[in-house]
């Protein structure tokens, strides 16, 4: 049988070439906001909201190198649909007042986080097996 590409195991990459990928993103994303002329308030939240997560998966790593008892284990499942609902929580109520920025910081958080993946998702299969 042959194994595929998830099959095979690999180490997991560094947090911080990925973390520094969605800064680039966030900061490129200001002069862009600028120059448009749209609202630095949207730059801003999105800006917010991807640093909290940041700071929330910071902590959560830290965690899972603890996972051995169930107590942790069950602070890291939390954890992980806390960073979702968080967001979306945050969205949800700056639309209900102000939708234009919440739009916009939802594209700048989204942006943000796409390129962050995808820089986690190339180190991790471009790593050696």
């Amino acid at each position: 049988m042959r194994a595929g590409i998830f099959a095979t195991p690999r180490p997991v990459p560094g947090r911080l070439l990925p973390a520094l990928g969605g800064l680039v993103v966030i900061l490129l994303a200001l002069p862009v906001f600028l120059v448009a002329g749209w609202t630095i308030a949207g730059w801003a939240l999105g800006a917010i909201l991807w640093a909290g997560v940041e700071a929330i998966e910071l902590i959560l790593t830290r965690l899972r190198g603890r996972t051995v008892n169930v107590g942790a284990s069950a602070v890291l499942a939390f954890g992980l649909s806390f960073k979702a609902i968080a967001v979306l929580a945050v969205l949800i109520a700056v639309a209900a007042t102000r939708p234009h920025v919440a739009a916009a910081a939802a594209v700048v958080y989204v942006l943000a986080y796409t390129f962050e993946l995808g820089l986690s998702l190339i180190s991790y299969f471009g790593s050696a097996r």
